[in-house]
């Protein structure tokens, strides 16, 4: 996958956890955790609006483009 989510490495950053921001984000934590894990195949704006709003980042700072080669 060419597109890289780095959330754990954010969350790790502002010192929250994932019922937390699950909470701040109004998502459920199972949904939360596919897309920790680099599961999802799609994010909607508002989610990761929220997301960036909970954790004052930017969307650059969770999502990550890696060319095909260099990710395996």
């Amino acid at each position: 996958m060419a597109i890289v989510v780095n959330l754990d490495v954010m969350m790790a950053r502002r010192k929250i956890s994932l019922g937390e921001l699950a909470q701040k984000v109004d998502i459920t934590m199972a949904n939360l955790s596919i897309l920790k894990n680099n599961k999802a195949r799609a994010v909607r704006f508002s989610t990761l609006e929220a997301i960036c709003k909970a954790l004052d980042c930017q969307p650059g700072d969770i999502l990550e483009f890696v060319p095909e080669e260099e990710s395996k």
